[in-house]
């Protein structure tokens, strides 16, 4: 039996979720995605309602055999420079340390999809990069699965760091990151969860293209972080990657 949700409905309530200090139940019955195809339906409907305003994305490898992990990131809260704009979570800041990869060209769907080189050639830049996490479910929702994929597995959007080296950016499995607010550093051990950095980015590629996403130059793809979700006050933050560079960053709200 096939079941028909209202996709227009679920990606119009997701994205008027996004405020701050604000936490929502499950969508309606009707509007509610059940698999990996009616949540991917949601996301391009709320894609189509931004306007296809899209500047970057996240991914991991699929953690399971009926799930994925996939969202856009869309560019009214994509950020460079040195300042980065939150939605307060209980008054902290919610930031996972990543690497960026930056794509140097539109890419489209082939026969056979995209090899490892084809997608290395198609990385313009790597970068650190601060995704910005906001949780919009209430605490004990029985909100599944597919429903948080649509609400891209609480992305707010994303902070795009100083350039780092290529090649080593693709062969990064750990980073030792610190993180200094307020005069105190703290140390985290950073491992990646697919072991590489680079590792979900030809998942990805193939199955976005497949699946009706459209992967534009200049669009920057997280893949995964390094240390779990760090709260931070809404203040100037230096973050450090051993090895491959630091940066200062202002957390507003």
């Amino acid at each position: 039996m096939t079941i028909t949700i209202d996709t227009n409905l679920a990606a119009q309530t997701l994205l008027a979720r996004r405020q701050p200090e604000q936490k929502f139940d499950t969508l309606p019955v009707d509007a509610r995605p059940y698999d990996i195809e009616s949540a991917v339906a949601v996301q391009l409907q709320m894609i189509k309602q931004k306007q296809g305003e899209v500047a970057g994305w996240k991914c991991l490898m699929p953690p399971a055999e009926d799930k994925v992990v996939i969202a856009p990131i869309f560019a009214d809260s994509f950020y460079t420079g040195s300042q980065a704009k939150l939605m307060p979570e209980n008054g902290k800041a919610r930031i996972e340390p990543e690497i960026a990869f930056v794509l140097a060209e539109d890419l489209t769907a082939k026969e056979g999809g995209y090899s490892e080189s084809e997608i290395y050639a198609a990385i313009a830049s790597c970068h650190m990069a601060l995704e910005l996490m906001q949780a919009r479910y209430q605490d004990g929702s029985q909100a599944e699965f597919f429903e948080r994929l649509a609400d891209c597995l609480t992305n707010q959007g994303l902070f795009l760091g100083p350039e780092i080296d290529k090649q080593t950016a693709f062969n990064t499995a750990t980073i030792d990151i610190a993180v200094t607010q307020n005069q105190q550093t703290e140390q985290y051990q950073g491992k990646h969860p697919n072991k590489l950095a680079s590792a979900p980015l030809l998942w990805f590629i193939n199955f976005a293209l497949a699946n009706g996403y459209q992967l534009k130059k200049g669009q920057a793809i997280i893949t995964g972080s390094f240390a779990g979700v760090i709260e931070l006050d809404f203040a100037s933050a230096d973050v450090s990657y051993a090895g491959l560079g630091q940066y200062s960053v202002d957390l507003i709200s």
